[in-house]
Parts: C-alpha cells; sequence; structure tokens
C-alpha cells in the first residue's frame, strides 16, 4: 500500500491550530507502534484511587508491555471533555471515537498495518496460518484479563454457535467452513484456514471486525446456557424469551451495533467505557478507562481526555447551531457537506475552531442502487435489464447535482476505484455518464418500455407506471435533495419516483436487512488501493453492504439462508465467476495476482453495470477546536479507515492555556 494517500489539502481552510504552541512535531513512523515498560505517570483522579486503595497501582492495571504512541504534536496534559453528537439513533459511528481496538491495525495515515491488542504476529509462508501474540497482562475496564480463553469463548462458544451466530462473517469462512482457532498458550493464538487467506490481516483490521477480541468470558458467560444452566431463567428475568435473545441484546455477537454500545455494563478494552450509555436520555457519556494499555512516549498513560460526551441530536440544523456556538470539539459526520462550508468556515472566530480536511478514499459520493432481487417479478425484471439502468444514468444531469448538491467540488462519474491507483478501469468510471434525455429515452425504449399512459409516464409490460421509491437516510440531507432533482430528471424521461425517508436506524432494517426495497442512495466502498480489495461491495455482490443484490449476495456468503431474512438465489454466470475471481484473491498472498484478478472483476463490473454512480466527491472537510490538539490537519475518509481512530484519539488533548 502507498505510504500516503493524500495529495494536497485544502489549506486556504487551514487556520494555525495547537501546532503554533510547540516546535517538535512528533513524526508518524514505527515508534507509533512500539512497546516498552517505562510507564511512570497516570491521570490525577487515577493516582488519587490508588492511593486510597480503590485502584491497584498503575505497574499492576497495565500489560508488560504497553503501547506506545507517538503524539501528532507533542506530549498533552491529562482532563477535559471530547464533546461530539449524533444524529439519529445509529450508533455505529461511536466505533470511530472509542471503539477501534483490533488485534492489529491501521497506522496513522493509513500507511500499513500494525500489531495493536496483539504485541506481535507471524503469518506462515502460503498465508493459510495467523498466529498473533497477545499481550501479557492486558486487562479489561473491569481489571479482569484479557487473554486467549476471551477468543476461544468468541470461537467455541458463540462464533461456532448456531443460534448465536447462524450466518457466519465471510472473513472466518473458507468454502463454507469456519477457520479454525487453536490456543497456543495464554497469550497465544492461531487461526487456521484449510487454504491460503491472503486479506486476513487486512480485514482483521477493518473496523466492523472486533467480536473476537470484545467479548469477555467472564462478564458473558453469566449470560450462556452452557456456563449458567438457569441462563433461560435469567433472561425471563430480563423480559426475554431465553438466553439467545438475553446473549444478543446485551451486545454478545460483538460487532459494532447498537446492543453493544447500550450495554454500559459490558467490560471494554477501549481508552473509555460507558457510565452514561446510549439509549438512556439525550447524553451519553464514556470515562476514562482505568485499565487502558497505551502510553505515550514519555511513560503517560493514555487516554489524556477524562471523557467523551455525546449529544444526542434531531437533526442536522441542530448540530450545526451547536457547531457554530463552540459546543464541539473535533467532529466530521452529518454535516461536513459542500452545502454548509460556507457558513461553517465563516464562522470560525465566532465558534472558537479551525478547519481540517479529509480525503475520500470511496467509489463515489453518492450511488443509486436497485434492487436487482425485487420481490415484485416485475420490478425485478425492471431493475434487472442493463437498458433500463443505462437509460435512468444517461437522464442524470451530474455536473447540475455537483453545482447545487456540492457547491461545484465534484467529477461526474460512476462508481470506481479512482485515478492514480492500480485498480483505475476507465471504461468502468465513464461510461453512461452523458446528461443526454435522448439517449436515455432510447435506452428506455431498447428495454421494452415504449408505451406511455396520458401523463407521459412509461408503462410495464403489466400495464403499470414505471415508477419507485427511493429510500433515504434522512440524516443525509445531500442524498435526500439529490432524490428530489432526480425526480424532476427521470419524470423527463417517462419514470415515476418518489422519495421515503427515514432514520438510519430504519434505514438499516429497510435497505440493508429486508429485501423488499425499491431503490437506495448510499456511498463507502472501495476506492483506492487495499480498500479496492477489501471493500469491493459495488464490483460484485459480495455481503450485506451490496444492498442492490442482496439475494445474489445471500448465495455467496449463506447460501442455505440460515438466520437470515434474505432468500438466497444464484446469481447469473457472469455475477458468479466475479465471485469465484474474488475467491482466488482471498487464496493468494501474491500483490501481483491479486490486481490481476481484481482488474478482472472490474472488467465483469463494467460489462454487468449494477449500481449507478453520481460523483467523485472532492476534499470534505471537519471542525476542531482551536484549543483541542494532537489531531491532524487532513487524514483519509472513508469506513475502511475509520477516521479519526486510526489518528490514535487517546492522545487527543485539550491546551487550558489556549
Amino acid at each position: 500500500m502507498k505510504k500516503n494517500l493524500l495529495i494536497g489539502g485544502i489549506a486556504a481552510l487551514l487556520i494555525a491550530g495547537c501546532a503554533k504552541s510547540t516546535d517538535h512535531k512528533a513524526s508518524r513512523s514505527a515508534k507509533a507502534g512500539a512497546t516498552g515498560n517505562a510507564v511512570s505517570r497516570e491521570a490525577p483522579q487515577l493516582a488519587k484511587l490508588a492511593a486510597e486503595g480503590k485502584l491497584p497501582p498503575l505497574n499492576e492495571r497495565l500489560p508488560k508491555n504497553p503501547k506506545v504512541i507517538t503524539p501528532y504534536e507533542r506530549v498533552g496534559v491529562y482532563g477535559g471533555d471530547w464533546r461530539v453528537a449524533q444524529v439519529g439513533g445509529y450508533l455505529t459511528h461511536i466505533t470511530r471515537y472509542q471503539g477501534y481496538e483490533n488485534l492489529v491495525r491501521w497506522t496513522a495515515g493509513w500507511g500499513g498495518i500494525e500489531p495493536n491488542l496483539a504485541e506481535s504476529y507471524e503469518v506462515s509462508p502460503d498465508s493459510s496460518e495467523y498466529t498473533f501474540h497477545l499481550r501479557e497482562g492486558l486487562k479489561w475496564s473491569d481489571g479482569e484479563s484479557f487473554d486467549a480463553e476471551d477468543i476461544l469463548f468468541w470461537y467455541e462458544d458463540v462464533f461456532m454457535h448456531p443460534q448465536l451466530v447462524p450466518g457466519k462473517s465471510p472473513i472466518f469462512m473458507q468454502n463454507q467452513k469456519p477457520v479454525i482457532v487453536e490456543k497456543i498458550n495464554q497469550y497465544t493464538v492461531k487461526f487456521k484456514f484449510s487454504r491460503p487467506n491472503g486479506l486476513f490481516l487486512q480485514q482483521l483490521a477493518q473496523v466492523g471486525n472486533v467480536a473476537h477480541q470484545y467479548l469477555p468470558k467472564h462478564y458473558f458467560k453469566q449470560f450462556h446456557i452452557k456456563y449458567n444452566p438457569d441462563a433461560d431463567a435469567l433472561a425471563r428475568e430480563f423480559g426475554y424469551t431465553d438466553w439467545v435473545a438475553l446473549f444478543i441484546a446485551k451486545g454478545g455477537t460483538g460487532d459494532p451495533s447498537d446492543t453493544v454500545y447500550q450495554n454500559g455494563d459490558k467490560p471494554v478494552l477501549d481508552a473509555w467505557k460507558f457510565t452514561i450509555a446510549p439509549g438512556a436520555g439525550a447524553q451519553a457519556v464514556a470515562e476514562r478507562n482505568p485499565y487502558y494499555w497505551k502510553v505515550d512516549t514519555q511513560g503517560n498513560q493514555l487516554p489524556y481526555l477524562d471523557r467523551i460526551v455525546y449529544d444526542f441530536l434531531q437533526d442536522t440544523d441542530e448540530l450545526i447551531s451547536k457547531i457554530l456556538n463552540g459546543g464541539i470539539d473535533w467532529m466530521d459526520q452529518y454535516f461536513a457537506v459542500p452545502a454548509n462550508r460556507g457558513l461553517i468556515y465563516e464562522n470560525q472566530e465566532k465558534g472558537g475552531y479551525r478547519l481540517f480536511s479529509t480525503s475520500s478514499t470511496e467509489p463515489n459520493a453518492a450511488i443509486v442502487q436497485f434492487n436487482l432481487n425485487h420481490p415484485d417479478p416485475n420490478l425485478r425484471e425492471l431493475f434487472q435489464n442493463k437498458y433500463f439502468r443505462i437509460g435512468v444514468s444517461h437522464a442524470i444531469n451530474r455536473q447540475e447535482i455537483i453545482d447545487k448538491v456540492y457547491s461545484g467540488q465534484g467529477i461526474p462519474a460512476q462508481a470506481a476505484p479512482r485515478p492514480g491507483t492500480e485498480f483505475y478501469h476507465e471504461g468502468l468510471a465513464k461510461q453512461y455518464i452523458e446528461y443526454n434525455p435522448k439517449t436515455a429515452n432510447a435506452a428506455l425504449d431498447q428495454a421494452g418500455l415504449t408505451k406511455r399512459d396520458s401523463e407521459g409516464f412509461r408503462l410495464r409490460p403489466d400495464g403499470k407506471r414505471v415508477g419507485f421509491i427511493f429510500e433515504i437516510d434522512s440524516g443525509r440531507n445531500e442524498f435526500v435533495e439529490i432524490v428530489e432533482l432526480l425526480q424532476i430528471y427521470l419524470k423527463q424521461v417517462g419514470i415515476d419516483a418518489q422519495i421515503r425517508t427515514m432514520d438510519r436506524s430504519l434505514w438499516e432494517i429497510r435497505v440493508r436487512s429486508n429485501w423488499e426495497f425499491d431503490a437506495t442512495i448510499h456511498r463507502f466502498g472501495g476506492g483506492i488501493g487495499q480498500a479496492v480489495l477489501l471493500d469491493p461491495r459495488y464490483y460484485l455482490p459480495l455481503n450485506g453492504n451490496s444492498v442492490y443484490a442482496p439475494a445474489w449476495q445471500a448465495w455467496y456468503t449463506n447460501p442455505t439462508g440460515a438466520g437470515s431474512r434474505t432468500k438466497p438465489e444464484e446469481p447469473p454466470p457472469q455475477v458468479k465467476r466475479s465471485m469465484e475471481l474474488y475467491d482466488k484473491i482471498k487464496e493468494t498472498g501474491n500483490t501481483t495476482e491479486q490486481i490481476k484478478l481484481m482488474q478482472q472483476i472490474l472488467e465483469i463490473a463494467a460489462d454487468q453495470f449494477y449500481v449507478i454512480g453520481l460523483l467523485w466527491a472532492g476534499e470534505g472537510y471537519g471542525i476542531v477546536k482551536n484549543n483541542f490538539c494532537n489531531t491532524p490537519p487532513t487524514m483519509p475518509w472513508s469506513w475502511e479507515y475509520p477516521h479519526p481512530a486510526p489518528e490514535n484519539p487517546p492522545q487527543f488533548f485539550i491546551d487550558p492555556s489556549m
């Protein structure tokens, strides 16, 4: 992977902040992954508790070799709150702030992979076996040890349990066979695959793949029937039908989800732990973990900040008001769209903040996705007709969308890897992007939609009007604005498009978990470097993120349909060919071979034309308070690189002198 994925920056928007108060800026180097045992200092509150005998002394709370983090600007000071906000009830974004502690993780700036919970690791020559050496003495937030037993508990009692995890995560499966996890000793575990698995290490570094290290056995065994014969009775006391329902409700799947963050009792390995969990009110609070296992270069235990305080807001207008009045310390979610850039920029002095820039790593900023596996056979036939999708694509005035919704920042493009990367495919990126109603009408005619009603709308073969409903996450204002424009464009070519907006949590259920939706707009996915290999959701129906083909991806990931609402359906030959090629990518550790195989997948994607992209976005932005320090002025933006998590938020701090 390239050492630096960011080029340039919006220099005019970047105002000097904390960096000007120091004359020695720490470099991002291998030192960020170093270990050592020179810890000597801790937060005053924790020192007081230790002196009173309410906490063990610091050297007993930390592992033998804590992970050492090199501060971005300078060694910080203890104290203060990090004020952020959530719009709507969807909680997964919390992972960006306090939930990214994998066995291995991305380095800051996305230059590679480094050990994290694992102090070191080895990969077999054929990439079929991965051995991880955990940090000796590492502890959960309640002081209990974290070791190989916790990972074995996840594997034997959760992952392999047919009721708890009926649909297995693809990263732990090969040819429908699960990985074998072995305990070598108290601090060493081995993951064994039947064949080479060349992407496993990168997949473990991704934000969502954390279940195997997020389930404290000592806590969860009270809810598991294997360890507690009275678990069903306990579940009924909590109001659940059985122990399985209670176990899952307590966050027992381990992956980032609403239930994981809503359980404030669950011990964590993160820098902060919820004391007021989300769902208890309009605010959630996470406080410093006294057993956190990272230190700075002078031996100070991290994190510097006492708490993260989340305000749960109704809409982005409320969030923007809070930003302008200085109520947010670091954030770029929900509000940071081009339409708001001028307002945010003009009020920097009033709000006491500065702007930072982000560089998108995604294949597109807004991707139109029709449900190719719609349960209505008429809509299924319509959406699967490639000429229908081509007609819709030519009916879209991308430049007008860029000008009106994205303030002129963006380049018309389909959903495809970006230029300048080894995966760039010009045919996929540039096909069908010309705004041409005449060409659009011709393609729709070729799709067999030649008849119209008295209002000029096209008719399907069954005599009904050609129309559908876009189901949109209401928290993404730009998507709502786009659909309002799409309604106009599509009406001009005889298509009746409607819109239904909803909270993100409901969108997740309606679109990602229920295959009865018509169409939607979303983003994310791989657009550069390793992200193209790790998340090619728009290049083939890979997993639940490929919402445009829920039944095809289910055939690939969960062919029996066990535990899923989605009924698997065998895909067409070319789609199956892409899946075979992706299996080959996973089975080789040879980078050159992986690139060649991915290029073949992209060639098929160009031919199949699964989804309709609108634009490659320009640089993004966010805000950071002027006294909020150790935050870089620019960083990659994506879900695969869940910024700011890889930038090490535990080393962020507030300078009381500023």
